[in-house]
């Protein structure tokens, strides 16, 4: 990390994980260049001082890098895997902070063949439903969780490579393999921006949704903060994990059917169990996050 770190994609995650190697490793970071689709962005992050330069090409971005975090969407994985890859150097190792991991590794051995044991893949647990470099900061990944799957090919020193510097950003890092991975986040994280999204646009089309809206107060507000995420970054991810997504959904939609059945029936104490498993539950997750 004395050297070269390249980010791409300088929006929440890639702006913040600039932000905060910068603040852990004070006048000692690495210079830090951005990389991204549009120029706009890149010149935000620069005048934020998230990063240190801007470039427009891969040949001149990887040219004496040490590190890479793709941190766009995971639909443009891929395109940007297949764009870096003549350019990669033997000291290059690469990783990035996509919500989905099988499709990712797919991608990378697609686009990187016999080079994809330089790529770690990551998935930092810590996004907000506000996106762009705007809503970046240092301590962003302070206390949070960041998922390592490492892929068989990978060389120990550099899976510890990134262990390390997500550490140095603040996180707590664990491993998963890619398929758990997404079996798992299908069912607490893409569900409930799923279900969301789901709610708002339902009562964002109704006739009397003025109304509705105007009477909506914090009960409404925290159940559907996430709704206010990227879409184009939710459209890439739901799409990418629709298998374990949809067997999540099914299995919502039983347990709302065995619920609507309970309603229906004004069966107040099967009503009253359920909720006081869910609040039993939830309390003590909430006791573990404390910790």
């Amino acid at each position: 990390m004395a050297g070269k770190l390249v980010v791409c994609g300088v929006g929440l995650i890639g702006g913040s994980f600039a932000m905060a190697v910068k603040s852990a490793l004070a006048g000692r970071h690495p210079r830090i260049v951005g990389m991204g689709r549009t120029r706009a962005p890149l010149e935000q992050a620069f005048q934020l001082g998230a990063i240190d330069a801007i470039e427009t090409d891969w040949a001149n971005a990887l040219k004496g890098a040490d590190l890479v975090l793709l941190g766009m969407p995971v639909g443009q994985m891929e395109g940007a895997m297949r764009a870096m890859a003549p350019y990669l150097e033997p000291r290059t190792v690469v990783t990035d902070g996509g919500s989905t991991k099988a499709d990712v590794v797919a991608a990378a051995r697609a686009a990187f063949g016999n080079q994809v044991c330089r790529f770690v893949p990551g998935h930092p647990i810590a996004g907000a439903e506000k996106s762009g470099v705007g809503a970046a900061k240092a301590d962003l990944y302070v206390g949070k969780r960041v998922v390592l799957t490492p892929l068989p090919e990978n060389r120990p020193e550099d899976v510890a490579a990134v262990r390390k510097v997500w550490e140095l950003c603040g996180a707590k890092v664990s491993q998963l393999a890619p398929e758990e991975h997404d079996r798992v986040f299908a069912a607490v994280s893409h569900l409930p921006h799923l279900l969301a999204f789901a709610l708002v646009h339902d009562l964002a089309g109704r006739d009397n949704a003025d109304q509705l809206f105007g009477f909506a107060a914090s009960g409404f507000r925290d159940f559907t903060r996430i709704a206010s995420s990227h879409p184009e970054m939710w459209r890439d991810i739901c799409i990418a994990n629709r298998k374990a997504l949809l067997g999540e959904l099914d299995a919502y939609m039983a347990e709302l059917l065995k619920t609507r059945v309970l309603l229906a029936g004004a069966d107040g104490a099967g009503l009253e169990a359920v909720f006081a498993t869910a609040r039993t539950r939830r309390d003590a997750w909430l006791d573990t996050l404390d910790k």
